[in-house]
Order: C-alpha cells, then sequence, then structure tokens
C-alpha cells in the first residue's frame, strides 16, 4: 500500500510539473507573453558554498568507549533482573541473579573433597617424620623413606588440587550474581525472570556515558593534514558543538578502501549523547569550496526521486540531486545545483505555487 501512495505522489508531482510547461507553452509564442504571469509569492533561499564549517567534515557516530556486554558464565535459571533499560548503575551494583542450587552444591562437594585431602596431607605428614626418625638409626631402608616421601608429596598435591577446586566451584557460585562492572548506564536487556541461560548468553549491556567517542575514516591526503592539526569540532543534529577531547589519526591505512582511520575522543558533556547518535566531525583543514549544502526540509523524495524545485525566470522547475551526508539539519549536494541557485523551502509550498501560477495563466488567457 505504501508503495502505491509512494507511486501516485511522484505521479503527481510529474504530471503537474508536466501541466506547468505544457500550460507555459501554450500561453503563446512570444518569451515575455509567457514569463508575464507573475510567481506567487514563495519563501525560497539562495545556495551558496558551505563555508560555515571552516574546515572539511565527515559523518560519524557515537560509540561508548566502556561498553560491556554482560554474559552468562554459569548455566541457571534467572531468578531476578534489578536494573532495566535506561537505570543508571553504580560500579558493583547487583543486576541480576541466578539459581545458585547446582553450583552451590559443587561448592560443598568441592570443600568435603578438601577436607579429606587436608586429613590424608597431615597423615602422610607425620608418617614421613616418623620413618626420617628411623632411618637416623637405620631401621629402615632408604628406599622405604624415599617411598614414604612420594606419598607425602602425593598427598600435599592432592590437597592443593582439592583446594583449587573448591576455588574454582566458589567462583562458579559467585558467576550467578551479575554485577556492573562499574558505573554507567544499563542500555540494553535481554532476558526475563523464569528464563534458563547457558554460559555466553548476552544478558545485559552496560555503558559509561562519560567516556565517547567516534571514529570516522577520511582520505589519506586528509590524514596527513589531520595529524599536523590534531583538533576538531563535533556537531550534533539537535545543534549542539563540542570541541573535541583529543584526536588520534591511526599509523596505517584500511588497505580494503585506503582510508584512514581517525578516532575523535569527546568531551564531558551535561546533555545526554547515547551511543549510535549521528554527528558531523569537522576538521580545521583546507575545505572543498565547491561543497554545497540545502537544508534537508527542502528536498522532495518520491521513491528514486531526490529533487528540489528551483526558482528560475519566474518559474518553478523541478531539478533532480545527487546528495551525500547529512547532518545539522542540512544535506550535501554532491550533483544537481550550483552556487547561487535560488531553491523553494517548502516543497509542498512550491507545488501549489505551480498550481496558482497554473491556472493564473489559463484564466488570463480564456
Amino acid at each position: 500500500m505504501n508503495g502505491i501512495l509512494r507511486f501516485v505522489g511522484f505521479a503527481l508531482v510529474v504530471a503537474l510539473t508536466v501541466a506547468l510547461i505544457a500550460t507555459l507553452a501554450g500561453c503563446g509564442s512570444d518569451p515575455g507573453e509567457r514569463a508575464a504571469t507573475p510567481l506567487p509569492k514563495l519563501d525560497t533561499f539562495v545556495v551558496a558554498a558551505d563555508t560555515a564549517t571552516g574546515g572539511r567534515a565527515w559523518d560519524g557516530t557515537v560509540e561508548a568507549v566502556r561498553e560491556a556486554v554482560l554474559s552468562a558464565q554459569t548455566a541457571g535459571r534467572v531468578t531476578a533482573v534489578d536494573a532495566d533499560v535506561n537505570d543508571r548503575v553504580a560500579a558493583g551494583q547487583i543486576l541480576l541473579r541466578l539459581t545458585v542450587v547446582e553450583q552451590q552444591a559443587g561448592v560443598d562437594a568441592a570443600r568435603a573433597q578438601l577436607r579429606a585431602a587436608e586429613a590424608s596431607a597431615v597423615e602422610a605428614e607425620r608418617q614421613f617424620q616418623r620413618f626420617s626418625a628411623l632411618a637416623k638409626d637405620n631401621y629402615v631402608s632408604r628406599a622405604q623413606l624415599d617411598q614414604i616421601r612420594s606419598a607425602r608429596d602425593a598427598a600435599n598435591a592432592a590437597r592443593d588440587a582439592a583446594r583449587a577446586q573448591l576455588s574454582s566451584a566458589g567462583q562458579n557460585a559467585d558467576y550467578t550474581t551479575v554485577r556492573a562492572p562499574y558505573a554507567g548506564i544499563v542500555s540494553a536487556r535481554r532476558v526475563e525472570p523464569g528464563e534458563t541461560v547457558n554460559p555466553g548468553q548476552p544478558l545485559l549491556t552496560v555503558y559509561a556515558p562519560d567516556d565517547l567517542r567516534i571514529e570516522v575514516r577520511v582520505p589519506q591526503s586528509a590524514a596527513e593534514s589531520i595529524r599536523a592539526q590534531p583538533g576538531a569540532r563535533v556537531l550534533f543534529d539537535d545543534g549542539i558543538a563540542v570541541d573535541a577531547r583529543e584526536v588520534v589519526v591511526y599509523p596505517a591505512a584500511d588497505p580494503a578502501s585506503h582510508s584512514v582511520p581517525v578516532r575523535v575522543l569527546l568531551p564531558r558533556m551535561a546533555g545526554a549523547i547515547a551511543p549510535g547518535t549521528t554527528a558531523k566531525v569537522v576538521f580545521p583543514i583546507g575545505g572543498d569550496a565547491r561543497a554545497l549544502r540545502v537544508p534537508t526540509a527542502s528536498v522532495l523524495r518520491r521513491g528514486e526521486l531526490t529533487a528540489v524545485y528551483v526558482v528560475k525566470d519566474g518559474r518553478v522547475l523541478l531539478r533532480q540531486l545527487r546528495l551525500g551526508a547529512s547532518a545539522g539539519g542540512t544535506v550535501e549536494v554532491l550533483a544537481g545545483l550550483r552556487a547561487g541557485d535560488v531553491v523553494a523551502r517548502d516543497p509542498e509550498a512550491a507545488v501549489q505555487a505551480i498550481v496558482l501560477q497554473r491556472d493564473a495563466a489559463g484564466a488570463g488567457h480564456g
């Protein structure tokens, strides 16, 4: 249904444009007569080169420097989830609990094995001390003493292994309590109480909101200029602009794209900027004077058609565009416009102006 509506909208735009051209063409052979019908008042702007940024800009996405996907490290059933999406949590705070029955049974068994191993080690040590005393008076042979020494060493090794087993069982029991690795915000929750989880299954995602960055890829020619002037200004779509805390240019280019990654560290900001937010990163290097930008709201999008309405010689013309990256409520124009072109701010108002001008021309020649 949506595809049909888009097709009908596109057909309407084309039909209106064709009708306008046909009407103006039928008003007479004199160009002055065709332009005699005035164009209704229309809000427009003049396309100019994008010099406000004072450098070259690339679009990027905000990501958290510290973001942890907390996964299950032991099997069990979820008994409680104490944190939800958007909750702020403290370092070490309990976020989720699993059943601990099987893990606790493992701890108890390991503790019993340790007690048995310790008793065996104590008895083996006593036996060795007795044989050592007898060996001084040659009541036992050297071979017997060596055999008792080996038995003692084996008992001590079994005791150490039992201690390690108890430590492992205790750690496995601790895995049933999931804690926050650092202070942050819960950005994802993937389980509910009652679910059975297995080792490696994602449970929650936590990120630190005060440590954010953006990574962009720039051409090799621009990378050297950025390395010489390691600074940047970050522009967000809501109008917020901040200076980068640090700019790190990678030492090598990507062999596939031949671009160089540049990491931009953001400062602490009062507003909440969430990972995944798009932003424009402007580096203070020589920009492209031919770069043009127009307001996103002025662009008409109908299926495969991307265009604006250009006002020229008292007429409104549909001009198809090839667009680039968008940021801050504007979009880069790669082809279709030149500096100095006059563009309607509202495509719908431009269509209405076309209809009014056509009706006025028809009434004047009726």
